[in-house]
Order: C-alpha cells, then structure tokens, then sequence
C-alpha cells in the first residue's frame, strides 16, 4: 500500500519514531529507532502490516532493509517482533550471507531466533535472496574489523557505532584505523 513515507521525525521512541508527513503523523515501528534524529528530514521505506488484531507501518533506511524484512516474514514461525530484532541487531548483508552460507549459528545470535528458528529460515530463504557481490567483499571488509575490534576487547554497542558510517570499499588495516579513530571521539 504505502512505499515510502518522506517528512520529518517529530517523537523517538524505544520501538519506532513518529513522522510529520505534511501534517500528518506516522507511527512508524524501526529497527533501531535511536539512530534517527529529532527534526530530521528523511525518506522511510514502508512496510503496511496488517493483521486481523493489530495495523502497523515498519520503517526502514534502506530498501534491501524493507526487502528483508518482508522475506523474513513469509518464514514460517517469524513475526514482525522477530524479523525487526534480527534487523536492528545485524547488518543486512552480513544476514543474507549467513542464509546463504547456512550459517546457522550466526543467526542463533539475534534475539528471539534459537536453532530451530535459525534452521527455518535457511530453509525458506538459502538461495532466495539476490546477494550483491560487491555488497558482499564490502561487508567481509566490515566483518574482519569487527572480529579484530572483539578481540581487542571492545563490547558490541561500541563496535556497532564505530563501523557504522565506514565505506567498506576500503582496505581492512583503514577501515580499522578508522574505527579506531571513532572510538577515541
């Protein structure tokens, strides 16, 4: 029904923002909804969902965001609260090599998503989910500096905020500098 929505965040809650799209305000639900900014001007990517019990509008940043999450939520056994949790706590990249590789460790790690759960997913979605090749050595790039900010003893909050804003089209040694560098900020 709605593809995106374009306005302004006008209220950051703990599950989502709420947006001022000419007047009118959105509830949108988010997966990490702390990332955005009081009076940012943005484009979400919308998600309609409707149940018999509950209407709700997801956002997202990205459209491989939204995509993901929608073929998250044709997995048998994973609602929205599943799907929205894998998304905040994972990258979207490094989530669809993990169903492509069949990882299903990794995906054991998210909130919510124990053995079986991880194992449905690989199931419904291994080999359903375009991977872009370059998306994909970009996030290896990110992956390693993850790995080595672990071992250097930085906690996972910290490592997520550092990586983030990273072009991972760079080398792994000034992509760590880089982190480095934003976690003495």
């Amino acid at each position: 029904m709605y593809s995106y929505l374009k306005g302004t965040v006008t209220e950051i809650k703990s599950n989502g923002i709420t947006m001022d799209v000419n007047g009118v305000g959105y509830d949108v639900r988010t997966p990490n909804p702390y990332d955005y900014k009081m009076d940012e001007e943005l484009k979400v990517f919308i998600h309609h969902y409707v149940r018999e019990d509950a209407i709700h509008l997801y956002g997202f940043k990205t459209t491989e965001g939204k995509s993901l999450f929608i073929k998250l939520l044709s997995v048998k056994g994973i609602g929205p609260k599943s799907a929205i949790a894998i998304l905040a706590s994972g990258n979207v990249v490094d989530v669809i090599g993990a169903i492509d590789r069949g990882d299903a460790k990794f995906l054991t790690k998210f909130p919510g998503i124990g053995p079986k759960a991880s194992q449905q997913i690989i199931l419904d979605l291994k080999g359903k989910i375009d991977l872009n090749q370059d998306s994909f050595a970009k996030s290896t790039n990110i992956t390693d500096v993850e790995d080595a900010l672990k071992s250097l003893g930085y906690k996972v909050k910290e490592i997520t905020k550092a990586v983030k804003g990273l072009d991972g089209n760079e080398s792994t040694d000034v992509l760590l500098k880089e982190a480095l560098a934003q976690m003495l900020k």
